[in-house]
């Protein structure tokens, strides 16, 4: 079944090798991206450099249209063999945005607050970057109701990092790692 992967840089190793995944996004500040990693094959890695803001500030990137349409396109070329694995530096904003999007993205037919409940579940400190799903919002023609589902579970629970889960595209499926 394929799912989405997500993790803290500081756990991306060991991530990358319990999960299988030979697709793997990266979302840093611009500057700090990591190189591929040895197994992801040349293609299989989408950078998006942003910071995780979501109003301008000097000598940062914020996230905008080109970077989210960068995420689509990269997942919707993903071949759902094995996991994608999303990672940002602490696992709990720009890569829980990055997921919650592809999920709404990859599965039209799925309600924006079901996956963000299964989200909250998955994640207890998921706090999604507002602005990756705004603009996610316009682009796919969700009418706002992905923002609303984002603002309908809270921000997540106070973390230095997040932990290592696991997020399926179909319903019901959702697992803490």
């Amino acid at each position: 079944m394929p799912h989405l992967q997500v993790c803290p840089l500081s756990r991306l190793p060991e991530t990358l090798a319990a999960s299988g995944a030979e697709h793997l996004m990266t979302l840093m500040k611009q500057g700090t991206a990591i190189a591929r990693p040895a197994g992801i094959a040349e293609g299989r890695h989408c950078v998006i450099e942003a910071s995780d803001i979501v109003a301008p500030l000097d000598g940062h990137v914020i996230p905008d249209e080109a970077h989210v349409a960068a995420i689509l396109a990269f997942a919707r070329a993903w071949d759902r063999q094995q996991p994608l694995l999303i990672h940002c530096y602490a696992g709990i904003s720009r890569s829980t945005a990055a997921a919650y999007l592809v999920a709404c993205a990859l599965a039209p037919e799925r309600d924006e607050a079901e996956i963000a409940r299964s989200l909250r579940v998955a994640s207890p400190s998921a706090t999604p970057n507002a602005l990756l799903v705004a603009i996610a919002d316009s682009m796919l023609d969700r009418h706002g109701r992905m923002v609303a589902a984002i603002t309908g579970i809270g921000r997540g629970a106070d973390a230095f990092e997040g932990e290592v889960f696991r997020l399926a595209l179909t319903s019901d499926i959702r697992t803490r790692l």
